[in-house]
């Protein structure tokens, strides 16, 4: 067990020892593939935030009820008693066209052209939690309630979600697609560096097979450069995302004071670094796998 933890450990040195040795190689190699996995991961980054943002703005669905501009104190009270007896609504929320220009005032930054307008031109409306979330209840419930009278219009609130969800599946799909494009290139950058590492060293090898190496020891030393060199295209990708997300929350940050909200992407969580690190170790050890059981089976010493 020592000798074998021994073995690993020295050949883990050995490999550090030779990305010293030629440091500009090694740097654009990690270089290389820090981009290509740069790429994916930032997408997929700008993708759950974009995602949390929508669940956050859109916890459940609700229906907008927006009455007549004429409409009276009496006929609010009409549909709003109607609204709570029906049996499709499970909660019903008043909003008076005096509270809906105060919050409009207060939520948009447009005081200034709101106080300019010479009478309110907002209706009286209700928000409406439905019991049943499923779309052909919503959509029956909105067909019916926009036929009672005096309410101009019934918006379904979640359609915008829905439409924004599929837009995210579809937007995953391609990063999956994206990331299975980069893993192959990741996949070639270090089989060819294993390729030329192994035709510069082929005297070497011949000889430690006449001594009686076996293939897992002269194998070794070749995967462990591919699975570091992946390794370090991992950092180098997460270090890439994570900058790029530094300066963009700082243009955003002006962006959050105009719109008078908070609005900050969130980096990768701990998990997601990890798989990631993981995920290009292992590209690089299998690249480097493939190119060592390739080229080193056509070596013989004899």
């Amino acid at each position: 067990m020592k000798a074998w933890l021994w073995h690993h450990l020295d050949t883990f040195f050995t490999t550090l020892a030779r990305f010293a040795r030629t440091p500009v190689a090694t740097l654009f190699n990690v270089g290389v593939i820090g981009i290509a996995l740069a790429l994916p991961a930032g997408l997929y980054v700008a993708l759950a935030n974009l995602q949390g943002y929508a669940r956050a703005l859109a916890s459940g669905p609700q229906l907008s009820v927006f009455l007549a501009l004429d409409a009276g104190s009496t006929e609010a009270a009409q549909v709003e008693a109607r609204l709570k007896q029906h049996p499709g609504v499970r909660e019903v929320r008043y909003v008076s066209r005096e509270q809906a220009l105060k919050e409009l005032k207060a939520g948009t930054g447009l005081a200034d052209v709101v106080d300019s307008l010479a009478q309110n031109p907002l209706p009286d409306a209700f928000v409406v939690q439905p019991h049943e979330a499923a779309p052909q209840a919503l959509e029956t419930l909105r067909d019916e309630v926009s036929r009672w009278p005096r309410v101009s219009h019934v918006q379904l609130d979640a359609v915008w979600a829905r439409r924004l969800e599929a837009g995210l599946k579809l937007a995953r799909l391609a990063v999956w697609l994206l990331a299975t494009l980069f893993a192959f290139a990741l996949v070639a950058v270090t089989f060819n560096t294993i390729r030329l590492q192994i035709l510069t060293r082929r005297e070497e090898i011949e000889v430690a097979k006449l001594i009686g190496a076996t293939d897992p020891f002269i194998r070794r030393p070749f995967l462990y450069f591919g699975a570091l060199q992946g390794l370090a295209g991992g950092l180098a990708a997460w270090a890439i995302v994570w900058v790029g997300l530094l300066l963009l929350n700082g243009g955003l940050a002006d962006l959050s004071q105009l719109y008078a909200t908070r609005i900050e992407l969130r980096h990768l969580s701990a998990e997601d670094s990890v798989s990631l690190l993981v995920f290009s170790a292992w590209l690089g050890w299998f690249g480097a796998w493939l190119s060592v059981n390739q080229h080193l089976a056509q070596i013989d010493p004899h």
